[in-house]
């Protein structure tokens, strides 16, 4: 007669497998982040002004002119594609009726024409933007900002 012995079942997880996954993954996340970076190539023009502290605002609303002239703005559903003026006030109005605290900037290339930026920055305040900043890069050297005088 034989004996049968019954098995027991064992109640551990194996974590092994799930370790590796998640290895994996953070792999792909650290090469991908990186590449996530998004928005319009400018070259700001450099100013010695005080960066603006962050608050718990929501994301600004960003208006950018490239070189070119061509006006982009970072909401929509392709925020790397030129956009019409029409466009740029009514997905503006929209952000600004939703919240009207939403910061308001424009982001412009040196090279652009002085009178390209005021136009976009009509456009904001058709939108119903009450303030606009502008986006700059500091100074090379920022004790010659300092220094300099106003005229």
């Amino acid at each position: 007669m034989r004996t049968t012995r019954k098995r027991r079942l064992m109640g551990e997880i194996n974590v092994v497998p799930y370790i590796d996954v998640m290895l994996v993954l953070l792999i792909i996340f650290m090469v991908t982040a990186p590449l996530l970076t998004q928005g319009i190539e400018v070259e700001l023009p450099k100013a010695a002004a005080e960066p603006l502290e962050a608050g718990k605002e929501d994301e600004p609303l960003v208006l950018s002119v490239d070189a070119a002239g061509q006006f982009y703005l970072n909401i929509g559903d392709d925020e790397d594609a030129p956009i019409d003026a029409e466009r740029v006030v009514s997905l503006a109005a929209v952000v600004l009726r939703q919240k009207p605290a939403t910061p308001v900037l424009v982001k412009a290339d040196q090279r652009v024409p002085y009178g390209r930026v005021v136009e976009a920055m009509v456009l904001l305040q058709e939108a119903g933007a009450e303030k606009i900043g502008f986006l700059t890069d500091p100074p090379d050297n920022p004790a010659r900002g300092r220094n300099r005088r106003a005229g």
